[in-house]
Order: C-alpha cells, then structure tokens, then sequence
C-alpha cells in the first residue's frame, strides 16, 4: 500500500479516530469484531514494513490508548516500597495487567503507579473518555489503554483482561458509606436485591473474564478496614490490635446497621464470594484491606475519603460523625497514604508467597492527633479538643496492624504528616479549602 491511506472512525463527537499515512508506504490493518476494534499500523520512514505502535482508539466497547515519544521521566517510581521484581521500563514485551474502576481515587492513582514503573497497563471504566482524559496527562501514558466495562455485563471484561498476567480488582464505591444509614431507610430484601446481589455477581463477572483469559497469574482484590470486627470484640489482650484476621460477622453487621452497614456488607460479601470463585477456578487471588486513604489524587472531585479526614475543617456533618464512628469502632482512625496503598497493591501482585488478606495500615492515630496535625497544615483550624472532642477521641486505645504485610518484605514510606499535608495543600489548590489568608 502506497500513497494516501486514511482508516477513520469516531467513538465520540469530541475523540475522532484517524490514521494518516502521509506520503510514506505503510501497512494498515483493520480488525473487526462485535466490539469494532480499529487498529492501525504506522509506517517507518525508511519505508519498511515493520510494525510501529501508533494511536490506538476503539469504540466505547473497547480500548482507548495512545502512543506518544517515550520518555524516562515516566519511568520513575515515586515514594516505591521494597516492592518485588517490577518489570523495568524497557520490557515492553512484558504481558500488560489490568484495573479495573480506574476512575475512581485508588484505581487512578494505581494505574499512575504502574505506568511510573514502566508497565502496561489495561484500565477499565463505564466511561472511557472520562477516564482518558483524567489520566491522559500521567507520565508513561504511551503504555496505557482504557477499555470500556460494566461490572453489570457479563463478559464485558473479556477485552480488558485478555492477554494480561495479573488483575488489580479496584472497583467499588465508597459514596455507599454515605447513603442508608438508618434502620428504616430501606428494606433489607431491596438492599440484597438492588445492591448486594449486583456487587457479587459483577466481581464474579470480572473474575469469569479471567478465567476465561488463561493467562491471569494473580488477582489482587481492593478490600476495606470496614470488613473488620472492632477493637476489643475479641478476647484477651489482643482484642486491642485489629489486623485482616479480625473479619466482621455479617449478622451482627445486618443486625446493628452501622453507619455505612451497606458499604460493608458490600465489601464483605463481594470479597468473600471472590475467594471462593478464585479457589474453584484456580485463580490465585490476595486481599489488599485498605484504611482511610487520602493524600494527593487524580480525580477532578475531591475524594470521599479525603473530605473524611478533612471533615474537622469543614465541619460536613455526616463525613465527620462517620470519622468519629471509625474512630469509636478501632479505638484509633487507621490511615494510608494512596502511594503507600497502591504500591501494596504492586508488591502483593509480584510477592511469591503472597496468599490470602493483607491489612495496609501505615499507621494508627487519635483524633486528637488528626487535629492536631490539621492545625498545622492548615492555621485557620484550630485544635481545641476540649471543645470538640470527647475523652474517648484523646488517645488511640487501640492500634491496627500490618505485620502480615511487614513480614512479607513491604514497607510504607509516608506518615500522617504526609498524608494530611499533601491532602490539605491540594485541596487548597483546587478550591475546596480557602486560601488560609482569607480565612485570618
């Protein structure tokens, strides 16, 4: 094929798709299939055929990636652990893995991460445009494609995670935590029907897609510290360490209905069916059950969990009874910086002997304490816990514990300092805080 050669199409009105093959000869494929894939392969100057990765956009079923100068800024790892062994940059043979919910805070900033460490990544969202365009301007983007999926769709994983050595299951939402908290708000059989059921059945869905793929070697599942019983259910003087052994009986979770109960039985169930799944089928899966994560994001909205830890400031009634609830539970407010998170994530999915849950809590603090760093950060709070906070809030009666990762070799880099400061600053930085000199 010589000449002008042009193979176009359109996801969307704002993203054409178009390869232009100038003067220069060139091979050109399409291929089309129920999802509509268009792939084009662009020339070399010299006018040989070897095949050069170009733009790759396909249609709201599939993926949307784009091939860009590479550059070794992007393969720098920022605030990495002593993670296992990471592909280097220049393996770009290397089998891609795949995210899934990577418009959401952690799933985001996870795929900055693999991107950083020079890896290619399959992302997934309901909507690809909106996900491209969050993380269109991330460092070492050119190894990047976003697919479309559904968890409510069956198979509509295949695409993503065909091809791929391991699966990063991120998807969820938080904003449950905010929604349903009294008794009488809403039926239990419409919870299991309209939220239970559908949360299970799309986690299997994506698991399905693994199996069906044949080349999935580990699923590392995002879980939460709300799946955990709390400080001092247990027996004896161990009953003041939460770590990922002290699992939450959903019975006493559907009996007390505490703030947040739908979040946590969504969690729960999905993760506990996952492993099921998992062991039936032969996939290898581990747990990473996250804390209160919060420090810089991606997300063009501030994160639900970063206006948790920011409710002192902003006084949001219920992100600040919520805080206070985790607080009261854990006898402690368990952080995560989302660096220190997402390289968990990295170091299970490459640890040997990973297996089963892991709790990533880089720390374990007061409120009095979270206060206390907020006024710092920020000097138009001021801490004053004689006026705000009762004496139960003065002090972390209790701590959780990451000692099953710790031992596996991972370590964690940021503090609460870090956590709050980086938080505090971007959040000022995008308007969500005043500027602290307007505020005097």
């Amino acid at each position: 094929m010589s000449g002008h050669s042009t193979v176009s199409a359109s996801t969307s009105p704002s993203i054409p798709i178009c390869f232009h093959s100038g003067l220069y000869l060139c091979s050109v494929a399409v291929v089309t299939s129920k999802h509509q894939t268009v792939l084009a392969v662009l020339p070399r100057r010299d006018g040989s055929r070897k095949a050069t990765p170009g733009l790759l956009f396909c249609s709201p079923q599939s993926a949307f990636s784009n091939q860009h100068r590479r550059t070794r800024e992007g393969d720098r790892d920022m605030g990495s652990s002593a993670a296992g062994a990471a592909f280097s940059p220049e393996q770009d043979g290397a089998p891609p893995v795949c995210v899934t919910g990577a418009t959401g805070y952690v799933g985001s900033w996870l795929v900055r991460t693999l991107l950083r460490r020079g890896r290619r990544v399959h992302a997934t969202a309901r909507d690809p445009g909106k996900a491209w365009r969050m993380l269109s301007a991330v460092e070492g983007k050119e190894r990047l494609s976003v697919f479309r999926a559904d968890m409510g769709e069956e198979g509509s994983f295949d695409d993503a995670v065909r091809g791929c050595a391991a699966l990063f299951h991120v998807a969820a939402s938080m904003d449950l935590h905010l929604h349903h908290d009294h008794h009488d708000a809403v039926e239990d059989e419409q919870v299991r029907s309209q939220v239970l059921e559908p949360a299970t059945r799309g986690t299997i869905n994506v698991l399905r897609s693994c199996v069906r793929a044949g080349t999935v070697r580990r699923v590392v599942f995002t879980s939460s510290v709300s799946t955990l019983a709390a400080a001092g259910q247990g027996p004896g003087p161990e009953a003041a360490v939460v770590d990922e052994s002290c699992l939450r009986a959903l019975d006493d979770v559907w009996a007390t209905k505490p703030i947040g109960w739908i979040y946590i039985l969504s969690k729960r169930m999905a993760e506990e069916a996952a492993f099921g799944f998992a062991r039936e089928n032969g996939l290898h899966m581990v747990s990473v059950v996250l804390p209160t994560v919060a420090g810089p994001f991606l997300t063009p909205a501030v994160p639900t969990s970063v206006q948790l830890l920011l409710s002192p400031i902003t006084r949001d009634p219920k992100l600040h009874a919520l805080l206070g609830s985790v607080h009261s539970r854990f006898g402690c407010v368990p952080l995560a910086h989302v660096q220190d998170a997402c390289d968990a994530h990295v170091f299970l999915m490459d640890a040997p002997g990973a297996d089963g849950r892991y709790l990533c809590a880089g720390g374990s603090y007061s409120m009095a304490q979270i206060e206390r760093i907020l006024s710092s950060h920020y000097p138009p709070f001021h801490f004053q816990p004689e006026k705000r906070l009762s004496s139960e809030d003065l002090d972390a009666s209790s701590s959780a514990s990451s000692k099953r990762l710790l031992d596996l070799g991972f370590r964690f880099q940021h503090d609460a300092g870090d956590i709050l400061r980086e938080a505090v600053a971007l959040c000022i930085g995008r308007g969500f805080l005043e500027q602290p000199d307007r505020c005097l």
